[in-house]
């Protein structure tokens, strides 16, 4: 497993999307499984509803030593800036920094797409430049997805952020992944078709599928 990590994906990796609701968290908990990896949610917000972390750990049925604390969690389902004010938040990015050794395998999830403010001065983006990890992109696979997908590989390389790849949720569309690979000059790790059944079972079995790793 280490040097199935070293040659497709980095030990340390921010999993962000082209918008909200793309599937970030269910990636998040199928490379969590497949790659036994850390898993931290640095934003949290909408928590009334429950939180990512609390998903994640329930569907992959992980040990808590799996799951590092939200440093921010706020109550309304609500783009971090907005949902921080209601709640008499000040999110400071200088408050975020990366949780557990450096050498330790971590997945970062971040809230909704790289554009999503935090504050008054800072997006989602900055937070990625500022822990320094290459991003995993995670987009529709349907109409739309080639445009919002290459305007956020643009953003993200505009910013100096590296790309291990592209994840694409939703019924398998040939010609929008070549689209995004040719366009965006970035490889599609994996296609995820919709199960009706999310398990720990299934989600080894997507991670086996797309990544050729039995678990």
């Amino acid at each position: 497993m280490m040097d199935y990590i070293s040659r497709h994906l980095p030990r340390r990796f921010f999993v962000t999307g082209t918008d909200t609701n793309t599937g970030k968290t269910f990636v998040s908990a199928m490379l969590m499984l497949g790659l036994k990896s850390h898993y931290w949610k640095p934003i949290q917000s909408g928590i009334a509803e429950g939180s990512d972390t609390d998903w994640i750990r329930k569907i992959t049925e992980l040990p808590d030593e799996y799951f590092f604390k939200e440093r921010y969690l706020l109550n309304e389902p609500l783009s971090p800036h907005a949902a921080a004010l209601i709640d008499g938040v000040k999110i400071e990015l200088n408050a975020i920094t990366a949780p557990g050794p450096s050498d330790q395998s971590l997945i970062i999830e971040g809230a909704g797409g790289v554009m999503v403010p935090i504050n008054d001065q800072h997006m989602m983006l900055d937070v990625i430049k500022k822990l320094a990890l290459p991003a995993i992109l995670v987009c529709r696979s349907g109409l739309g997805t080639i445009n919002h997908s290459l305007l956020t590989i643009n953003c993200l390389r505009q910013a100096g952020v590296g790309i291990a790849g592209v994840i694409m949720n939703g019924p398998l569309n040939e010609s929008n992944r070549a689209a995004i690979e040719n366009y965006g000059q970035v490889p599609v790790l994996a296609e995820i078709e919709p199960i009706e059944n999310v398990s720990r079972r299934s989600l080894l079995e997507i991670f086996e599928h797309n990544f050729g790793v039995k678990q």
